[in-house]
């Protein structure tokens, strides 16, 4: 006898199941999407409100480059941090991946982060200053384009990555469905 229970010489062939590799893999496919979509999202953004900072009228055309840069990294890296702890939550929670609840956390997350580190950034730190463009929100003074940005761009992500999705499943061949009666 062998150490498994099973006669020594016999082999029993255990099926090999790829589904857990499967979502896995999906799952890494989405997030990559979902953070090259908001990444698009979050340059796009950045350069267009450049103008509602103090550095649009100071900066030369380079540091504002880097400005722009340096930021869109920023909100890279946030974006990363939301979605990865969004995602542990749903885990624990038994959410959809990629469903409405994880990305309400995901955004609800990114939204918080930004009026927390734009009130520090300007109030506190002083690293950069709006214009006299910038809307404020009335209760902290925190510039009300990096908060809508953040309510934009991730919702925009998440609607591609969805949109990718149901396009991927409209691609298999029936064989691979399953029935839906």
């Amino acid at each position: 006898m062998t150490a498994g229970g099973s006669p020594a010489g016999s082999r029993q062939h255990q099926p090999v199941t790829t589904g857990g590799f499967a979502r896995a893999r999906n799952s890494l496919r989405r997030a990559v999407i979902y953070v090259i979509a908001t990444g698009i999202g979050h340059v796009v953004w950045e350069t267009a409100q450049l103008p509602l900072y103090t550095i649009w009228w100071s900066g030369t055309a380079r540091e504002n480059l880097v400005a722009v840069l340096h930021c869109t990294a920023g909100d890279v890296l946030i974006t990363t941090t939301t979605l990865l702890i969004a995602a542990l939550i749903g885990r624990f929670r038994g959410w959809y991946p990629f469903g409405s609840r994880m990305a309400f956390t995901a955004i609800a997350f990114g939204v918080a982060y930004t009026i927390l580190s734009e009130w520090l950034n300007v109030a506190g730190w002083r690293s950069w200053s709006y214009s006299s463009m910038m809307p404020l929100l009335p209760w902290l003074g925190t510039g009300l384009s990096p908060v809508v940005q953040w309510l934009v761009a991730p919702s925009f992500a998440f609607a591609v990555t969805m949109r990718v999705r149901r396009d991927r499943q409209e691609q298999r061949p029936e064989s691979r469905r399953t029935p839906t009666t």
